[in-house]
């Protein structure tokens, strides 16, 4: 009775962080109002098998395809941060993402901020774009 209960509770513990990594955009999560206050675009994916050098490296090639200007990579911290102009305003949004080991893989952090009176459409398909790039 004891070996089934502690095998339950494992096979729940195993389960539950299955949950807790999910995709990309499981994980996408949003604040702010649109056009009223700056908004706050954001999510996280786990990377179980890719070394955190690599998953920056093929962040970075994803964000410059992307057509951000301006980007900072740095590579000790596992840090990018990039700009973009699209609204003709001169306000720029700004993409941050973070590649930091978890466990033998990585995590990859990615918001993506927008100043008052800007929007950004689809951008939860955008940054999983982004962040997926970790994996190919």
């Amino acid at each position: 009775m004891l070996k089934t209960i502690c095998c339950g509770l494992a096979l729940a513990a195993i389960s539950f962080t299955s949950a807790m990594a999910g995709t990309c955009a499981e994980n996408y999560q949003t604040s702010g109002v649109p056009l009223v206050t700056g908004m706050t675009y954001k999510t996280a994916m786990d990377f179980p098998s890719v070394n955190p050098a690599a998953a920056l490296d093929r962040v970075s090639r994803a964000v410059l395809a992307e057509g951000f200007v301006g980007v900072n990579i740095e590579k000790q911290l596992g840090t990018l941060t990039a700009q973009q102009e699209t609204t003709g305003s001169g306000r720029p949004q700004t993409l941050r993402v973070v590649v930091r080991p978890n466990g033998k893989g990585s995590r990859v952090d990615a918001v993506f901020i927008v100043p008052q009176g800007q929007v950004a459409p689809n951008m939860s398909e955008n940054l999983c774009r982004v962040v997926n790039a970790a994996a190919r």
